[in-house]
């Protein structure tokens, strides 16, 4: 969520815009992905957020409101579709059970956007949205692994979140 107005499907992010110092908030399915402002030291605050979402968590309340998980599954790009064509079908299940376990480890998501001519075009999330070392990720490891995989792909680069 990039601000409080977005944040309105999830409890937990809208209450985490609450504090001053966080700029955006990614949520999947094991791990919270915050950015703060450049103001604010991370040592000053990690302290608090932890306390935060440990107490937020052990009250067991909503993350994400119900429907909107329902909508969120259903609109995952990166499930494999009946319409899909066998390259993009090789894709997703290479992004699936190879790429997101790796991404996530990080703290960040990749999803599929669309595959054009041998070109791929993903989205990445969280802390690999903007990170330099996101690219060399993508172009050295993503790119390489797929190029290995399925030779229909030439080419991965990634749009902006």
């Amino acid at each position: 969520f990039a601000d409080i107005s977005s944040a309105k499907p999830s409890p937990l992010a809208t209450e985490l815009f609450g504090f001053p110092f966080i700029k955006a908030v990614f949520i999947a399915s094991n791990f919270v992905t915050l950015t703060k402002t450049t103001e604010t030291e991370w040592n000053d605050v990690v302290p608090v957020i932890r306390q935060f979402l440990k107490e937020y968590l052990e009250e067991n309340r909503a993350v994400v409101n119900e429907d909107e998980v329902a909508t969120m599954k259903q609109e995952s790009s990166n499930t494999v579709a009946a319409d899909d064509d066998d390259v993009v079908k090789r894709i997703k299940e290479l992004l699936e059970n190879y790429v997101k376990p790796a991404v996530e480890m990080d703290g960040g998501a990749i999803q599929f956007k669309s595959y054009n001519d041998g070109v791929v075009n993903l989205m990445l999330q969280g802390s690999c949205s903007g990170c330099p070392s996101s690219m060399i990720t993508l172009k050295a490891g993503i790119e390489g692994m797929m190029k290995r995989m399925i030779p229909e792909v030439s080419e991965v680069v990634a749009e902006a979140e």
